[in-house]
């Protein structure tokens, strides 16, 4: 696979996804040499991932996925790497026919990758010039070169690479962990960003008794909806932010343990009206993601991120209201974002809500995502 040369300097050099036919061979025979344990019978979900359905997935992935016709997709798009504070940067740059169009950077959740956002780049580039990066320790991007990455340096970084590429006045999205991401930009570089669009947004109570007076009851079932991922799904997130090197050893040298991963995560965080994950995003959308996570080594460095989110007395320190107008999309049935927490800690100036989708928005329901960045940015006179 093509990697860039780790020089310190700002060059921005052209980059071409190429993985090598022997890594596509070790992956298939990797595949059928895994060891299936046993699991409780009729357990369903409730425990993690079914084997029947991940040995359905992983034959698919061995003999029915094709990752050259995938690769090939990706690579129609313009993709870039450059190093910014040591890191190597993977990002892809679609420009729109009109000169004077917004810049606008999108920026992915775990553990989904630039991929979560190849369905809405073309419609987006009518009215934007699309920049989608790879989160430092993802993907492309390549493993982390040294600890210390948190959300404020890659927040960073991100403001360093609009600077590099000459844009001093653009917008940015986040999906989950990127619109953490994008907040603090907009907390770096308030002169330069003109909005924030967010979906996937967690909101917290901050502990006062009032916030919660009048809430109403969607807002209420939002609330107990973050109750329960607190106390019942947040497994993936004390491995991850504990252990993430422990971890990382049976992710990256098996591919069913991969799979398995990032499949569980997007069957709980799509629609629930989608049966199976690849209901909500499409099988072979599902399994790109997963093989660029895997054909990069990045499942240890990806969980390393979350390792730094929760060492980081700053993350949760009181940080003042965010002044850079944002944009809010809430899907009904499985975000937890509540209004009067996002006003506070955000500059809330439009939001919307609908009725279906998931955390992955941007996959899930792309015409609905597009729509609503073009009419949050349009309220800005963009």
């Amino acid at each position: 696979m093509e990697t860039s040369s780790s020089n310190t300097d700002d060059r921005i050099r052209p980059y071409r996804i190429a993985v090598a036919q022997d890594e596509l061979d070790d992956l298939r025979g990797r595949l059928a040499r895994t060891r299936w344990g046993s699991e409780i019978p009729d357990a369903g979900w409730s425990r993690g991932v079914p084997t029947d359905y991940l040995k359905t997935l992983a034959a698919y992935w061995a003999d029915g996925f094709d990752w050259r016709k995938a690769e090939a997709e990706l690579n129609e798009f313009p993709q870039f790497t450059t190093e910014i504070d040591g890191q190597n940067i993977h990002f892809l740059h679609a420009r729109s026919q009109n000169a004077e169009a917004l810049p606008l950077l999108l920026v992915h959740d775990w553990p989904c990758s630039f991929v979560e956002f190849v369905e809405v780049i073309r419609p987006l580039t009518q009215d934007f010039h699309v920049i989608v990066t790879s989160t430092p320790g993802t993907g492309f991007s390549g493993p982390l070169g040294e600890a210390g990455w948190n959300n404020g340096r890659i927040a960073g970084a991100f403001v360093g690479l609009m600077d590099r590429l000459g844009y001093t006045s653009y917008g940015v999205h986040g999906t989950g962990g990127g619109a953490w991401i994008a907040g603090e930009m907009g907390r770096q570089a308030p002169e330069r960003i003109v909005g924030i669009h967010v979906n996937g947004l967690v909101t917290f109570p901050s502990g006062d008794p009032a916030e919660f007076e009048g809430l109403t009851g969607p807002e209420t079932e939002r609330l107990a909806r973050l109750e329960n991922f607190q106390q019942d799904k947040m497994g993936f997130n004390a491995i991850q932010s504990t252990r993430p090197q422990t971890l990382a050893f049976g992710l990256h040298d098996s591919p069913v343990g991969q799979l398995a991963w990032i499949a569980e995560k997007f069957k709980e965080w799509t629609d629930p009206a989608a049966e199976l994950p690849e209901d909500a995003v499409g099988r072979d959308r599902l399994l790109t993601n997963i093989s660029v996570y895997w054909f990069s080594g990045t499942a240890g460095s990806s969980a390393n991120l979350y390792y730094e989110a929760g060492h980081d007395a700053g993350a949760w320190a009181p940080k003042p209201r965010g002044t850079v107008p944002t944009g809010v999309v809430v899907a009904l049935h499985t975000d937890i974002a509540i209004r009067r927490f996002a006003e506070r800690d955000h500059n809330v100036t439009y939001w919307s809500e609908l009725e279906h989708g998931g955390n992955f928005l941007a996959l899930e329901q792309p015409e609905a995502f597009v729509a609503d960045v073009r009419a949050f940015f349009r309220t800005l006179g963009a």
